[in-house]
C-alpha cells in the first residue's frame, strides 16, 4: 500500500451549500491527505454530487473555506477556478462524455487540448496505462462501455492531476469491467495519487481506505477501512 503524506491535498472548513430553502450541504470539515483514496456513500439527495462539485471547483460553497493543496478556492475567480479544474483535477463520470467522432486517441488529446501543446506520444502512453494502447483508432462505439471508461480515465490523467474524483465510474459497467476500473484506480493509489469517489455501491466503498457518509447534507460517519492515522481526518486548523 502507497504511505500516505503527512500533507493535507484537500481541506474543507464548515462548508455548507444553500440553494433557496434547501441546504443541500451543512457544516462540512473533512481532511483528505495527499495519497488516499477516499469514498465518498450516501443516499440520494444526501449531498455527494454537491459536495464532489464543490472540490472539483465545478461550484463554490455558500458558507465555509475549501483548500486544495494550501489554496484557498474561496479566493479565485471563475476563470481561475477553470484553470484550477483544468489543471489540478482529473474528472471521471458515470456518463462518458466521450465526443463520438473522435477516436479514443483523439478524445484523450481533447484534454491536451486545453491545457497545453497536444502531444500523441503522450496520449498513447495514457492509453497504454489503462491497457487500451491497441485501441486508440477506435471511435467510441467501436468500444465497450468498460473500455470508454478506461478512456475517461486516460483522458483524466493525462494532465497529470493531483486530485482524482470519480462519480459513480462504475455505475454503467458490468461486473468484470467494474473490477477492471477499481484496479486501475487502485493502481493509481499506489502510484501516490488521491482518489475520492462517489459511490453508491458497498463493493467499490470497500476498495477505499477511508469511507464518509452523508444523511440529509450531514457528515454522518467517518471510517477507515485500513489502519491509517486518524489525526489525518479533520481540518488541522483554520487557514487564513
Amino acid at each position: 500500500m502507497n504511505a500516505l503524506s503527512d500533507k493535507h491535498i484537500l481541506e474543507i472548513f464548515n462548508v455548507s451549500k444553500i440553494y433557496g430553502s434547501v441546504v443541500a450541504l451543512n457544516n462540512i470539515s473533512l481532511a483528505v491527505p495527499q495519497g488516499q483514496w477516499l469514498a465518498i456513500m450516501g443516499p440520494s439527495g444526501s449531498g455527494k454530487t454537491t459536495l464532489m462539485n464543490i472540490i472539483g471547483c465545478l461550484d463554490t460553497p455558500s458558507e465555509g473555506k475549501v483548500l486544495l493543496d494550501d489554496l484557498n478556492l474561496g479566493n479565485l475567480s471563475h476563470s481561475g477556478l477553470t484553470a484550477i479544474r483544468r489543471e489540478s483535477i482529473g474528472l471521471i463520470f458515470q456518463e462518458f462524455h466521450l465526443i463520438s467522432y473522435l477516436t479514443a486517441l483523439e478524445n484523450v488529446m481533447v484534454a491536451q487540448y486545453y491545457h497545453s501543446l497536444v502531444d500523441e506520444v503522450e496520449a498513447l502512453e495514457a492509453l497504454a496505462r489503462v491497457g487500451l494502447r491497441e485501441r486508440a483508432k477506435h471511435l467510441p462505439k467501436q468500444l465497450s462501455g468498460g473500455e470508454q471508461q478506461r478512456v475517461c480515465i486516460a483522458r483524466a490523467l493525462i494532465n497529470h492531476p493531483k486530485l482524482i474524483l470519480a462519480d459513480e465510474p462504475t455505475g454503467n459497467l458490468d461486473e468484470a469491467n467494474e473490477n477492471l476500473v477499481m484496479d486501475i484506480l487502485r493502481q493509481l493509489r499506489d502510484q501516490g495519487s488521491t482518489i475520492i469517489v462517489v459511490t453508491h455501491a458497498q463493493e467499490v466503498a470497500a476498495r477505499a481506505e477511508r469511507v464518509i457518509v452523508l444523511e440529509h447534507g450531514r457528515l454522518v460517519q467517518d471510517k477507515l477501512n485500513d489502519k491509517v492515522n486518524s489525526d489525518s481526518l479533520e481540518p488541522s486548523s483554520e487557514v487564513a
